[in-house]
């Protein structure tokens, strides 16, 4: 009897050991030396280093902001990020799902997705601002935007106009164009104004750095057609010439532009 059982334990426990340590030792430790053999830079994150000092990931996007989020003129900006509960945050890459009619992506429209003060249809936007028409309003109480239930909570104001969801894809373009110093109605490139689906794209389109290239001249003194150049010296390629878009990595143009003499 106990042999017979030991006969049918045996070969599952040396099964068991056999994938223990060929899934839990063997397989790690070969795609480990893989990675080392032939991928380093990538297996070990792509980080860029100045001085003996990591200052970011070429795979990874990152904010070239002040401390309160304002854009620093002198780089160019990345593309936005959807993460939480900061921009780029690659413990949580994530982007923001909304769909095509959410006013939380699109604001209100008149006519369309826009509710009154009453919560019913409203063939106005009854929280437009002079600068956006689109505007979709934030609740003082927490800071985020309200798009459907408007009983009993204020909302927030600033100078008798009321405060717009900066992350709706009208306020980004509004930001875009003063950022940039464009016309109120140029067209403005979808990656400014749109997350990626990771919220971490370290990218953006050749037409986006064009259009910030003369802001960023501007502000670092420099001649355009240098900054122009530059751009061009950093695209980088669809993937086997074929896959994807040619796109700038806004790090690497960046800290190209930090060792330029203005």
């Amino acid at each position: 009897m106990i042999r017979s059982i030991w006969r049918q334990l045996l070969p599952s426990l040396v099964l068991t050991v056999i994938v223990a340590v060929a899934v839990g030792f063997v397989y790690p430790l070969v795609e480990y030396g893989i990675g080392q053999a032939f991928f380093k830079t990538k297996a070990d994150g792509s980080f860029i280093t100045r001085q003996g000092k990591i200052v970011g990931a070429a795979n990874i996007g990152q904010s070239f902001t002040t401390a309160n989020g304002t854009p620093l003129p002198q780089y160019f900006q990345s593309r936005p990020s959807a993460t939480d509960p900061y921009p780029y945050n690659a413990s949580s890459s994530a982007a923001s799902n909304l769909g095509p009619s959410d006013p939380r992506l699109v604001g209100f429209i008149p006519g369309f997705n826009t509710v009154g003060l009453n919560g019913e249809p409203s063939e106005t936007n009854p929280f437009a601002t002079k600068a956006d028409p689109y505007c979709v309003p934030i609740a003082v109480s927490t800071g985020d935007p309200v798009i459907k239930d408007f009983t009993g909570v204020k909302l927030e104001k600033s100078g008798g106009q009321y405060v717009c969801d900066p992350d709706t894809v009208p306020e980004r373009a509004l930001a875009y164009r003063q950022l940039n110093g464009l016309a109120p109605d140029a067209p403005v490139p979808v990656d400014a104004v749109t997350a990626s689906s990771s919220g971490l794209d370290p990218g953006i389109s050749i037409e986006n750095a064009d259009l910030q290239a003369p802001r960023v001249a501007r502000a670092r003194h420099l001649p355009l057609h240098d900054v122009l150049a530059l751009i061009e010296r950093h695209t980088i390629g669809a993937s086997w010439g074929f896959l994807g878009e040619p796109y700038v990595n806004v790090l690497e143009l960046n800290l190209a532009l930090d060792s330029l003499k203005s």
